[in-house]
């Protein structure tokens, strides 16, 4: 069984700095990319960043400038570096693990969600 487990949310005021942390656990063979989605209060759950195996990497527009991914392969884990936060960035972030190949068959995995508030 795959679980991402996240850390690093919390309260920070706009304009601060907040990092957050996925690693992945269990049976793993190799996972195509990993990345950050979130959700704010009434909203659909979007795209913030993510990072291929490869490297390649994909932000949101309202991010960009901001926000940093970067990845590890051997250790399974993406860290999504924040700066310059605004009260719009509040959400609860998910770490996301795209084509997560196991010994049991290849899955996409989501994180339990870790919040962020940003105050003005």
């Amino acid at each position: 069984q795959v679980q991402l487990v996240e850390s690093g949310g919390g309260l920070v005021q706009a304009g601060g700095s907040l990092r957050l942390s996925c690693t992945a656990s269990g049976s793993i063979f190799s996972i195509s990319a990993m990345g950050w989605y979130r959700q704010a209060p009434g909203k659909q759950r979007e795209l913030v960043a993510d990072i291929t195996s490869g490297g390649r990497t994909n932000y949101a527009d309202s991010v960009k400038g901001r926000f940093t991914i970067s990845g590890d392969n051997a250790r399974s884990t993406v860290t999504l570096q924040m700066n310059s936060l605004k009260p719009e960035d509040t959400a609860v972030y998910y770490c996301r693990g795209r084509a997560v190949v196991t010994t049991k068959g290849t899955y996409h995995v989501w994180g339990q969600g870790t919040q962020v508030t940003v105050s003005s």
